[in-house]
């Protein structure tokens, strides 16, 4: 059987899809990072249905959801810039999420996926657009190079008690 790959818009919906593969990518690829009360926590707070639901309902904000015979194996979520950057302005936009899981690597997906969310992103025009990336994830590291995102700052992700050194990419308009 060959494997039939597809990005969509997520919509309402699809908030306890979302919330599997959100919390699938994270677990698989962070989650031997942290202390399993913190992670339940954060898991509970920022990638449950309802959470999702939320994010959905926003205008400000875009998921995308990317299958495989239509089952859900990574995921983007884009919208208005919220890091913590003194040169960030409320135009900005923000790739908030970029996750495929380890089973769809390799396929192109996580650039067509990314491209997807860089459309959606510069809908109305070119914008300064951000990027929150651990500082450890070499490899995220130079794939947004590539696309012409430089590391200007750095700030703590909290993940339940536990701070993550996150590093804060930009792309000028």
């Amino acid at each position: 059987m060959n494997d039939e790959f597809s990005i969509r818009r997520a919509t309402v919906e699809d908030a306890g899809s979302m919330s599997r593969i959100a919390t699938d990518t994270f677990v698989e690829t962070f989650g031997h990072l942290y202390p399993p009360e913190d992670l339940a926590y954060f898991l509970l707070n920022t990638y449950s249905p309802a959470a999702q639901r939320e994010l959905l309902e926003k205008d400000s904000v875009a998921m995308w959801l990317l299958e495989r015979n239509g089952v859900a194996v990574g995921h983007a979520c884009a919208g208005n810039c919220g890091l913590p950057h003194a040169e960030a302005r409320p135009g900005d936009g923000e790739l908030k999420r970029l996750y495929v899981l380890r089973e769809a690597h390799n396929g192109g997906w996580g650039s067509k996926l990314f491209d997807t969310a860089l459309a959606w992103l510069q809908k109305d025009g070119p914008r300064t657009l951000w990027i929150g990336v651990w500082s450890q994830n070499l490899g995220a590291q130079r794939f947004y190079a590539r696309y012409g995102f430089e590391r200007v700052g750095e700030y703590k992700f909290p993940v339940g008690n536990t701070l993550d050194d996150e590093f804060i990419l930009r792309r000028r308009a």
